[in-house]
């Protein structure tokens, strides 16, 4: 996490950690008819910068005006993406950018840092993507850091450290592509 007044960066670690089984994953009805509906284009890869921005937009702190998204933060996230361990992913509704999410891929790992809508739902079917590729390509584990009550209708659930770091070996331990 990146401080916009200071050049320190911090790594979190929870005591329970905020996972999605893939498994397990949880759509709603509306979210399935959204889905249906397929108002949208879903693409990968193909607006990395857009979705980081737009997150640090929807992430600025009404205190301070900035964001745990800094300038330095989203110059190193670049960096991992044109070395092929940064994704994202991009839903577009009648061309324009409408919803995305981002994370870290390492072995069958898939981290996500953040997500946005500028439309309404585009940010769930964005996650609803993501988990069909990740489930598509056969990795273990799509870790979200922490469970909220947002990310609960999800199916997010939490693991604590041992379990976590169980499953994270496991994971680091295969070899899944992304793109």
């Amino acid at each position: 996490m990146g401080y916009s007044d200071s050049p320190v960066y911090s790594w979190h670690l929870p005591e329970r950690r905020g996972i999605l089984p893939l498994d397990q994953f949880h759509i709603s009805r509306s979210l399935a008819h959204t889905l249906k509906l397929g108002r949208f284009e879903v693409t990968f890869n193909r607006a990395f910068e857009q979705v980081m921005r737009a997150c640090q937009s929807r992430g600025k702190r009404e205190d301070s005006g900035s964001s745990w998204i800094t300038e330095r933060f989203i110059e190193v996230y670049g960096q991992l993406h044109r070395e092929g361990h940064a994704h994202s992913v991009e839903v577009w509704v009648q061309g324009e950018l409408a919803g995305g999410t981002y994370g870290v891929h390492l072995g069958g790992a898939f981290f996500a840092e953040s997500k946005f809508h500028r439309v309404r739902d585009m940010s769930k079917v964005a996650l609803a993507s993501l988990v069909a590729r990740l489930r598509q390509r056969h990795f273990l584990l799509l870790d979200v850091q922490y469970w909220t009550p947002h990310l609960d209708q999800f199916g997010v659930t939490e693991l604590d450290r041992n379990q976590y770091y169980g499953l994270l070996r496991k994971a680091l331990g295969q070899q899944s592509a992304f793109p």
